[in-house]
């Protein structure tokens, strides 16, 4: 080693942190978004403030401080693909970005326990934009709460007719309450083939961010 380089080293292990207020500036904002945001989302969040910074810096500063979002864990799945549903057909076909606004819906059912008790979430996205136009709670998962999540989501989108909804084989979709409303107000109904989640994946995907971000890890 040339002597220069060895001083030059020496030197800057005394030298004060010129990054340490960014430092800082990162590491409140992860933990103010609850160890959510990863560096893409941090970085956004620090210019939102007024920051002048690189996203190839403050990766390199979380992963030196050892700052790391929360990641879903990757778990194999083991199924079938099974038949069409006798009730719906899969008119869907997995074609998840409709080229409209208010076209295509969908929808299912996820369970969280908070408190020692179940609570159920229905949520309705639009496949266009991925916004959750609507969204029911209870503490069952009846028919009735799902039929008033569509009925919130017809409501407040007024779809055009001929719009469809895209649902997997749980027993409320196939319940006259939620086909009549559909018919109602001249949709298509469209159902995942049985024992299939990838025919729903993007409210799937949802669920999984949902939890990781807000539920897991979390005391209420």
């Amino acid at each position: 080693m040339a002597r220069s380089t060895f001083f030059y080293h020496q030197k800057r292990l005394t030298a004060p942190d010129k990054h340490a207020e960014l430092k800082q500036a990162i590491r409140d904002s992860f933990q103010r978004n609850k160890h959510r945001y990863g560096y893409r989302r941090v970085l956004l969040d620090l210019r939102s403030q007024g920051w002048v910074v690189n996203h190839k810096l403050v990766y390199k500063l979380m992963r030196a401080m050892g700052l790391k979002a929360k990641i879903r864990q990757r778990r194999p799945y083991i199924s079938y693909t099974g038949t069409i549903s006798y009730i719906a057909e899969n008119t869907l076909e997995r074609n998840f970005t409709p080229d409209r606004l208010n076209t295509v819906f969908v929808s299912d059912v996820t369970e969280f326990k908070v408190a020692g008790r179940k609570v159920y979430l229905s949520p309705v996205m639009d496949l266009f934009d991925r916004s959750i136009v609507a969204h029911t709670v209870a503490t069952s998962p009846s028919t009735a709460f799902t039929s008033a999540s569509l009925a919130q989501a017809i409501k407040a989108c007024a779809p055009e007719p001929g719009w469809m909804i895209h649902t997997d084989q749980g027993f409320q979709y196939k319940h006259s309450s939620w086909r009549t409303l559909i018919s109602q107000h001249q949709g298509v109904q469209s159902m995942s083939r049985k024992g299939n989640c990838y025919d729903n994946a993007v409210m799937e995907n949802f669920f999984g961010h949902l939890k990781t971000e807000m539920y897991h890890g979390e005391a209420f």
